[in-house]
């Protein structure tokens, strides 16, 4: 029973990663796509945009309409979507079919996020529910960094259809894997759409969405030019940069589990240190980031501390939101690609007015912005104890 569990893990980890590879690998195939498609660089950053806006828009409402089905059927739907859009992405050269195909995914990537992680949690025992959504968040920490890379080295050895047959072939094994490893979850009770909104008259729920935000806006801020930083600041070669990317997802893949062991311990600790610890850290980045050694040792901390920041938000939204999961992650998938639009905004904005080395602190601001909204909360949270202590 414990292998299929852990088989199944594995197998939302690679459904995973397959969904994050569809939403950003364009990315690294733009200039491909613009021959292919016979369309402006601009059209083709409008298929990744359309993605991250549909996704932040229509996620927990497309998540509450769904929330009354099978979520083995849910997940397979999904699934197939997926596989479709990219074998589409693979063979036409019409745009406006694959702008559909980008929107289609879009719609349903919330949805696939929110089930997965209530899945993963349900197939494991209570404590160790931090472990299962770092099992999943693994495929995100992979996708996330590597999926651009990969796919972009797959269309340079061998051609732009060859890696969207990459990211289908992630979706179909992952298919065949909740296919035959996931057992039937019907909805037992049909949770009503007014009951699962409900949740968000919670004022605390709101101030967690806010470090939600936050945490994933100081993520990505800085993230997002990993690549010109490393070149303009730390002077490394594309070949160095690629390895180092991979360093940075290796890290992060290891630095999750790492993290959800902490946050299983003591979840309100670990919260607490997260953004502290990460600022450190992007500190020596901006003090060091002149120094190629430097940054090699530093690249496995950042990886770690980037990454983790996935199921230490996610782990912190649930805990508001215990009566509604589904809703709750949809809402966890919305807030931070809202928080990825911010921090990119923000980003770029440091480094056009105050160059490429300055974009790290506009991290750290966001990230010491995530801390003081984490006191906020849990001082809320002692307040509401001890009233509720006062009145027993």
């Amino acid at each position: 029973m414990q292998n299929k569990s852990t088989l199944l893990l594995l197998a939302l980890s690679v459904a995973v990663f397959g969904v994050i590879t569809t939403e950003i690998a364009i990315i690294g195939l733009l200039p491909k796509l613009v021959s292919q498609l016979h369309v402006t660089s601009q059209q083709v950053g409008f298929l990744v945009s359309i993605y991250a806006i549909i996704v932040a828009i229509t996620g927990p409402f497309i998540t509450l309409l769904l929330s009354g089905f099978n979520k083995k059927t849910v997940l397979l739907t999904i699934l197939c979507v997926f596989i479709i859009s990219n074998l589409i992405y693979a063979t036409t050269d019409v745009f406006n079919l694959m702008l559909v195909f980008r929107i289609l995914p879009a719609l349903a990537h919330a949805v696939f996020f929110a089930v997965a992680l209530v899945v993963a949690a349900s197939s494991v025992p209570k404590e160790k529910a931090a472990g299962a959504a770092a099992k999943v968040f693994a495929g995100v920490a992979i996708g996330l960094v590597l999926g651009v890379p990969l796919s972009s080295l797959i269309a340079d050895h061998f051609s732009l259809a060859a890696a969207f047959y990459f990211g289908a072939a992630a979706c179909v094994v992952a298919f065949i894997g909740v296919l035959f490893l996931m057992p039937s979850m019907p909805a037992t009770h049909k949770v009503s759409f007014a009951s699962q909104v409900s949740v968000l008259k919670n004022k605390k729920l709101w101030l967690t969405i806010s470090t939600v935000t936050l945490v994933f806006a100081a993520m990505f801020s800085c993230f997002s030019y990993v690549a010109d930083y490393l070149t303009r600041v730390t002077h490394l070669n594309s070949n160095s940069i690629s390895a180092m990317l991979i360093l940075f997802g290796v890290c992060g893949f290891v630095g999750n589990f790492i993290f959800s062991s902490f946050l299983q311990k003591n979840t309100v600790k670990t919260t607490h240190i997260y953004p502290l610890l990460y600022i450190s850290v992007l500190l020596l980045v901006w003090w060091l980031g002149f120094s190629p050694m430097a940054m090699c040792l530093l690249t496995v901390f950042w990886g770690a501390c980037h990454s983790s920041g996935l199921v230490i938000s996610q782990t912190w939204l649930m805990r508001e939101a215990r009566e509604a999961p589904e809703f709750a992650n949809s809402l966890y998938m919305s807030f931070s690609n809202l928080g990825i639009t911010i921090g990119s905004l923000a980003g770029g904005w440091f480094i056009a007015h105050l160059g490429a080395h300055s974009v790290v602190l506009s991290s750290v601001i966001f990230a010491g912005l995530a801390f003081y909204s984490i006191v906020i909360k849990h001082r809320s949270d002692v307040k509401t104890v001890c009233l509720s202590e006062g009145s027993a």
